[in-house]
């Protein structure tokens, strides 16, 4: 026999919680567009398009 299964995890983020991480990542890519880093912040924006 088994015992209750356990809660589900509550999700941390909502999906207006990615859309506006989304936005700031954009802007911020656009500020640093310069920077080597710029690749890393974009790929970023782009997962995050995929999960919100």
């Amino acid at each position: 026999m088994t015992g209750p299964e356990p809660a589900r995890a509550r999700p941390i983020f909502s999906t207006a919680d990615f859309a506006l991480l989304k936005e700031a990542v954009a802007d911020y890519t656009r500020k640093i567009a310069d920077d080597p880093r710029s690749v890393q912040f974009a790929n970023l924006y782009h997962r995050l398009g995929r999960l919100g």
